[in-house]
């Protein structure tokens, strides 16, 4: 006997829902995703009570500009997770502490206690789809969107590093996004 899997998780109906007043979209969003927003925070600035600083910001941001999202200019799941990175971002920025944070941290985040096997499986299972995916970029769009949206470089730091110009690294981000939309399918 096979089990059908889960129904995919519809960010733009939650958002649609947030923008219209329901408390409980926002929850789901962030029983949905919170583990893997707070990682996106953690790798930016790097300490976890940051992170959660940051997280909690970007959930209220979320929920007050939930009105202003448009399914027509892009995916429910990207819009949260810009403003999850966008929030870390602006405090790296704004000159706020940043405090170095040990592989050990991270590895403790993925293993938090309440993470059930079924779920590690499935992040595992989208991490090894998300790693072949970007295998099969070629090296300069992997590299620029891995600065990006991993170190959380600006568009500038990463023609910088990649000695490219800047209106390049822009097409390979978003050429390199579009190829891992249709990869991740």
């Amino acid at each position: 006997m096979t089990t059908a899997a889960p129904p995919a998780f519809d960010y733009d109906a939650a958002l649609a829902a947030c923008a219209r007043g329901d408390h409980g979209a926002l929850r789901r969003i962030y029983d949905q995703d919170s583990r893997r927003l707070l990682g996106v925070a953690l790798r930016i600035v790097r300490h976890r009570q940051i992170a959660e600083d940051v997280l909690h910001d970007a959930f209220l941001n979320i929920w007050t500009r939930a009105h202003s999202f448009d399914p027509a200019r892009g995916a429910g799941r990207g819009w949260v997770y810009s403003i999850v990175r966008n929030q870390a971002l602006s405090l790296v920025r704004s000159g706020e502490r940043e405090v170095a944070v040990g592989d050990d941290v991270l590895d403790g985040l993925a293993q938090e206690p309440g993470a059930g096997p079924e779920e590690a499986f499935v992040l595992g299972e989208d991490l090894g789809r998300l790693r072949d995916c970007l295998v099969g970029l070629d090296a300069s769009k992997r590299a620029s969107i891995l600065y990006a949206y991993v170190d959380g470089c600006s568009h500038s730091e990463i023609a910088e590093r990649l000695h490219s110009p800047l209106g390049t690294v822009k097409a390979w981000i978003k050429r390199g996004m579009n190829a891992l939309r249709e990869c991740m399918g």
